[in-house]
């Protein structure tokens, strides 16, 4: 293919009527375009009827045209640029149901999560959480305010939890130079994916710290530096990638080890709402 791998199988070796090499040819220059189209869309702007395009889907190695079209959006994803991102918004958001449209895509994407996520993962990183010395939290750009909500929930629960601040690269390895083998990192990252963090955890790796990786596939750049991977789906709903999905799983994964030490915190959260109670830290 020119530009964009997205078949399944080997498409030299089959052979495509004139519609499918139409097809074939159109996505293979146009991705970002045909990644969001419909299969009507799509045969009508190649030439082709919307059974064509079907039929196309299961002769490249899909079960039917929405896998493949999530293929496109899941290779995709990680490419476009911002001003790219602003021309599939316009297409998927412009007009009076976005809200509507955009709320629906974060429901199918935890959906598609629960049927994914691995619970022998999950619970390996609850124990792996709760067995740290200490308990780095890792992630910048959009992730960032995943990492943040993260340490919020966790820092009353642990004495020893860490939110790594992403102002420079060079910081954030003064941040965790203490880090060892008795550590745990848990690092998250999603499209477009952060060098940052990828350096980072190749330096937390030579530690020997462990490291939690959540991310939206196992061909993420840190699923292959990860010995615990989770994955919460994303996706372009939006300017903006949807992080719903990854925000739910980090919610469930803060509630399983806040119950597993559960007296512990629920000591803590007493101390706490005294000392809030006494310097009015909240509106009552």
């Amino acid at each position: 293919m020119k530009e964009f791998a997205f078949a399944k199988t080997d498409v030299s070796k089959l052979k495509l009527s004139k519609g499918h090499k139409k097809l074939f040819e159109y996505i293979a220059e146009n991705y970002d375009k045909a990644a969001f189209m419909t299969a009507s869309k799509l045969g009508e702007k190649v030439g082709v009827s919307e059974s064509t395009v079907v039929r196309f889907a299961n002769i490249v190695g899909f079960n039917g045209y929405p896998e493949l079209q999530k293929e496109l959006q899941r290779k995709l994803k990680s490419k476009l640029t911002s001003v790219q991102r602003m021309e599939v918004s316009d297409s998927l958001v412009a007009d009076e149901n976005a809200v509507i449209k955009l709320m629906n895509a974060d429901i199918g994407l935890i959906r598609d999560t629960i049927e994914t996520v691995s619970q022998d993962g999950f619970n390996e990183a609850v124990r792996a959480i709760n067995s740290a010395k200490r308990i780095y939290i890792l992630g910048v750009r959009s992730s960032a305010a995943l990492a943040s909500f993260m340490y919020f929930y966790l820092n009353p629960v642990f004495e020893n939890v860490v939110l790594v601040e992403a102002a420079s690269e060079g910081e954030m390895f003064e941040q965790m130079f203490r880090i060892g083998e008795d550590d745990i990192c848990v690092a998250l990252s999603f499209p477009r994916y952060s060098n940052r963090t990828i350096n980072t955890l190749r330096f937390v790796g030579d530690r020997g710290a462990k490291i939690i990786a959540i991310t939206d596939s196992d061909e993420s750049p840190i699923a292959k530096l990860a010995d615990i991977l989770l994955v919460a789906k994303s996706s372009i709903v939006s300017v903006a990638d949807s992080l719903v999905a990854p925000l739910s799983l980090i919610n469930a994964l803060v509630a399983a080890v806040t119950f597993s030490r559960r007296e512990e915190a629920y000591n803590n959260f007493n101390e706490l709402e005294r000392i809030w109670d006494e310097y009015q830290v909240y509106d009552t």
